[in-house]
């Protein structure tokens, strides 16, 4: 009798480990699927990498003041990877002095730019305080488009603002080519700063990147 139920023993734990492997597996295969999903839905994408940010923002809002360098790093660790920096530089510095740069100032171009800009919408982020954000999933979403809008309202407690993300698909997954915060269009406010300071240099491309410093003050969000 005893052999009997330690073998009915082994069996019911054989199978019990069974079904934690499988559940285990079918955990980690759904995980991935939404991962998956998430990169491909640029709803999803968006709203994602907006979540991981407001986390900072509320979590971790101190390092702004005791570590700088430190809460820029985080922001620009989830930013970064969102932006097409190429697209977005080379639409910045416009068709016209795109063509007069040369491979290598293009190409520093969107170093600069991406420092600057990541430098700038971390800090203004910080000044956000305890803000919410909200994605907008439209019922008809079509993500077999080359081109998306997604569209966010930032609720800052006491005001609330809209954010657009103008997002392409390309091979490497969607990435953000130009924001729209408040009404202020980021990508054709830096075109014009860089228009503007390419004349001021007399159309000098090297003193041009030299002198560029990217300001796109708060979007009028207080």
């Amino acid at each position: 009798m005893f052999f009997e139920n330690n073998e009915i023993f082994k069996c019911y734990n054989r199978l019990m480990l069974q079904l934690l492997k499988n559940n285990f597996l079918l955990f980690f295969i759904l995980l991935n699927s939404y991962k998956l999903y998430s990169e491909e839905n640029p709803y999803l994408f968006i709203d994602t990498n907006a979540q991981k940010m407001v986390e900072i923002l509320t979590t971790e809002a101190f390092l702004f003041e005791t570590n700088r360098e430190l809460y820029e790093q985080k922001i620009k660790e989830i930013f970064e990877p969102m932006i097409d920096f190429r697209r977005v530089a080379a639409s910045v510095m416009g068709k016209k002095y795109y063509l007069l740069a040369t491979k290598d100032e293009r190409l520093q171009f969107v170093n600069i730019f991406k420092d600057s800009l990541l430098d700038t919408y971390a800090e203004t982020l910080a000044q956000w305080g305890n803000s919410t954000i909200t994605t907008k999933f439209p019922d008809d979403k079509d993500i077999t488009l080359q081109n998306v809008e997604v569209k966010q309202i930032l609720d800052t407690g006491t005001s609330t603002y809209p954010i657009s993300y103008k997002l392409r698909n390309s091979k490497d997954g969607w990435k953000i080519v130009n924001i729209i915060i408040n009404g202020v269009n980021l990508g054709l406010t830096f075109r014009n700063q860089f228009q503007a300071l390419a004349i001021t240099h007399d159309e000098n491309i090297a003193l041009t990147l030299e002198n560029w410093v990217s300001d796109a003050g708060t979007a009028g969000i207080t």
